[in-house]
């Protein structure tokens, strides 16, 4: 199922590719962007880590580097039956955690240097071990290209609404340009046709995520603990760096949501995270 998923969002992208090459540039541009919608889906499944992992400055630490948090993430691999992922500090005081790679021999752990000052060991373990579950779930890859494929929707809308400020817009028939109904799809349809796609996918995997992730680490209250403590860090003090568009990648939304975006959030209320890891605890 979960490469059934991945292949649909790299249809999903490479159509939106070919639209955007459409609207602006016609069938020149239709050809152009299927060729760029080739190199993305191919670098979308090899590359797509590297691209998260450079956009928040994670850097790779060993247990030299970072002795407790290796420590953990090693003992909670083995219980899991998991070969050890690389493991990544992400340099941001705001406490949050996300796991990346297109499989568990490729996979990644990133957390930031604020969630070792913020949670206690329980609390860590309790979040290392949620990750770990999306490792073991296979989500990672998919999760990965879902963030790029948002994050290249919300580009392609920022290059129509240009393209038709500067006359770049191709809407004349003879060229088979998308016209004005082709424009305001990319422009303002587009990235809330992804961010939609994000929320289908996401919540299902949180909250299985949180189940499994509590079942490797044995402490459900202690990653409920860790999830309020997460998301009211968040909201008071949201990440500076990094794009909303790979928002869904982390284990708590780690950027301010007021109003509706609140409600299209691509993570389920924290509340009833918390409340189904109490019930599982008794």
């Amino acid at each position: 199922m979960s490469v059934f998923k991945t292949g649909l969002l790299m249809a999903v992208l490479t159509a939106l590719l070919i639209l955007v090459g459409s609207v602006i540039g016609g069938q020149n541009g239709m050809v152009i962007a299927f060729i760029f919608a080739l190199l993305m889906n191919f670098g979308s499944y090899w590359f797509s880590d590297k691209i998260v992992l450079a956009m928040y400055r994670a850097q790779e630490v060993g247990p030299n580097e970072a002795p407790e948090l290796y420590r953990i993430v090693q003992r909670l691999a083995e219980k899991a039956g998991l070969p050890m992922p690389r493991v990544y500090i992400v340099p941001s005081e705001v406490a949050n955690a996300f796991a990346t790679g297109r499989d568990p021999k490729h996979a990644v752990v990133a957390v930031t240097s604020g969630i070792m000052s913020s949670l206690s060991v329980d609390e860590i373990e309790g979040v290392l071990g949620h990750e770990l579950a999306h490792i073991k779930n296979r989500d990672t890859l998919l999760s990965t290209v879902a963030a790029t494929m948002a994050g290249t929707i919300t580009m392609l809308a920022s290059m129509a609404r240009w393209a038709a400020m500067f006359g770049g817009l191709r809407g004349d028939d003879d060229d088979n340009g998308g016209g004005i109904l082709g424009f305001i799809f990319l422009a303002i349809l587009a990235p809330i046709a992804a961010l939609l796609l994000q929320l289908a996918i996401s919540r299902t995997r949180e909250y299985k995520a949180d189940r499994d992730g509590a079942m490797i680490s044995g402490k459900p209250l202690s990653l409920a603990h860790a999830l309020r403590r997460m998301e009211a860090i968040a909201q008071n003090r949201p990440l500076s760096i990094g794009s909303p568009s790979v928002s869904n990648m982390f284990i708590v939304n780690p950027f301010r949501r007021d109003g509706i975006t609140a409600l299209l959030s691509t993570h389920p209320p924290i509340h009833k995270r918390i409340q189904r890891l109490e019930a599982m605890a008794k």
